[in-house]
Order: structure tokens, then sequence, then C-alpha cells
């Protein structure tokens, strides 16, 4: 295990800092007795591109809110495999530095209470939607595929995942003022942990990056362009469930043709939330050029373009 530098140290105590101030409490802070408002958008016009189809307001209400409680799911899978991965590395300090280990278990803890504040969320947007929404991935499955490959790949994964929630948050939900006060105020306080959770993840990827010789490296950007094309293929599956969930509840009919365009959109909506706007983070592109060759990063860019 590679020591840590004082610098690194301080910015554990500022993580663990940063975790007492902003603690919150699903009933208490986020939900306080509260109903998602269906007369409003769920996900914002920057993650739902549903401007781009030629749409009724209420039929773009409807996409928006399908596709906020795929969002929603999503974290609650994506947070399954990030929690198990952060306990593992987190053991690897437990003899070692302890505000260290301090952060790495408040990051845990928190991951194990937003997977519980997505449970809650999927059964209450159930309530506001018509019966029939489907979601494809089974989490415990997934998790187990995904921490199936290199440690690195799942760090360099998480911290993807954990930056494009910044983005997401900062640039397209917190300035509409269109959604659901309660689905607003949900990723609120996920961003509140999350903050954090990026600083981590950097500091524990290039932790672990320093102990691999270049031939492990090599695998672990063979893993992490294999996750991305993975995650891929769950964003087809769901784009296809839930473009037929919009076509058989929207209340109006809709032929083959537009069901066709509104599948191919909801799977360009899904690659950009998922896979685009986090891979094109400037933060994400500058830490994994101090890490790989830029034959490996413009293999991992390849692999993101074609599915632009």
């Amino acid at each position: 295990m590679t020591a840590i530098t004082m610098s690194d140290s301080a910015k554990y105590i500022r993580s663990i800092e940063a975790s007492k101030r902003v603690r919150w409490e699903i009933d208490r802070d986020v939900i306080r007795g509260r109903r998602f408002d269906t007369g409003r958008k769920y996900l914002p016009d920057g993650l739902s591109l549903v401007r781009e189809l030629p749409l009724s307001d209420a039929d773009m209400r409807f996409v928006s809110q399908i596709q906020g409680r795929t969002y929603a799911n999503v974290f609650g899978l994506v947070e399954r495999f990030i929690t198990a991965k952060l306990l593992e590395v987190g053991r690897e300090h437990s003899l070692g530095n302890q505000h260290a280990l301090e952060a790495l278990v408040r990051f845990s803890d928190e991951e194990i209470k937003h997977q519980e504040l997505f449970r809650r969320i999927e059964t209450m947007i159930g309530e506001t939607m018509p019966a029939g929404y489907r979601f494809e991935a089974d989490p415990d499955a997934v998790a187990g595929a995904v921490l199936s490959h290199s440690t690195w790949a799942v760090l360099v994964l998480t911290l993807h995942i954990e930056l494009f929630v910044q983005l997401h948050y900062r640039q397209s939900i917190e300035p509409d003022d269109g959604l659901s006060a309660l689905f607003k105020d949900v990723f609120l306080f996920h961003w509140k942990d999350e903050c954090q959770h990026a600083m981590l993840d950097e500091l524990e990827l290039k932790r672990h990056d320093a102990l691999l010789g270049a031939e492990e490296r090599e695998r672990g950007v063979d893993d992490f362009i294999g996750l991305v094309q993975a995650v891929d293929g769950l964003l087809q599956g769901q784009a296809r469930s839930d473009a037929a969930y919009f076509a058989a509840h929207c209340g109006r009919p809709v032929d083959d043709g537009e069901a066709a365009r509104i599948a191919a959109h909801f799977l360009k909506a899904y690659r950009w939330q998922y896979i685009l706007s986090g891979a094109g983070h400037p933060r994400f592109q500058s830490i994994l050029k101090g890490l790989i060759t830029e034959p490996q990063l413009a293999r991992i860019q390849a692999a993101v373009a074609s599915l632009a």
C-alpha cells in the first residue's frame, strides 16, 4: 500500500468535515411528507433532450417523468457496486491512516443511504404513473458483473459517475424552475454528498494506480472500455422499454415510425446522461491523461465517440 502524503491526508480530513456539515436524513430533509407533482417535469430538458422531439407539452412532461424515474433507478443501481468497491478499498486503510478510513466509511454509509432513498423514490413515483413501467436491470446482477472487472476500471467508472452527477445538478437540475420540487430536492441532497465523494474517488484511484505495472494498467483500460460497452447495452434495453411504455400510456395513437423515433431519442438521451456527459467532463479527462498513455486515452475516446 502506498503511503498517504500530508496533502492527501488533508483532503480526507476535509471530506470528513464536509460529510458532517451536510449530513441529511431522508424523511426529515428530503421527502418532508411531500408527493411528486405530476403537473411538472421530473427530469430537466438539458438531460431528457425532450425539446428535440416534436411533442406536445403534455407529452414532453410525460417523457421527462419516465426518464426521471429511470434516472433515479440508475443511481440506485450504480451505488450498489460503488458501495461494495469503496468498502473493499477502504479496508486497505484499516491499519493505516485513520482519516482515510473514516472518510471512506462515511462515503459507504452515505451511498447506502442513497440506495434507500432511490428505493423510496421508485415507489413514490410509481404511485403517480400508470402501471407497466419496468426497470430492466437487476442491481445485484449488474453489480456482480461490474465488480468482476479490475479495481482500476471500477474506480475509473465510479469517478466518471460521481463527476457527471455534479455536472447534471449544477447545469441542468438546479437552474430548472419547472421541475417537481420533490424531485429537485432529491438530487440537491444527493449532489451534496457526491461533491466530496468525487474527491475521494480521485484519491483512491490515484493511490491504486500507483501500485500497478504497465500490463495491469493496460488491462484496466481494456476493462473500462468493456464496462462502457456493457453500460450501453443496458441503456439500449431500458430505452426500448421506456419508449414502449410512453407509447402505451401517452393517451394517443403512436404509429410505428414515431415509436422508432422516440426509442432512438430515449437511447440518445440515456447515452448523453450516463456516458457522454461524464466522459467529456474536463476533470475526468485531466485525471485520465495523468494516468495513462496517449494511445490508451485514444482507445477510450474512440470507444466513447462510437456512441455519440
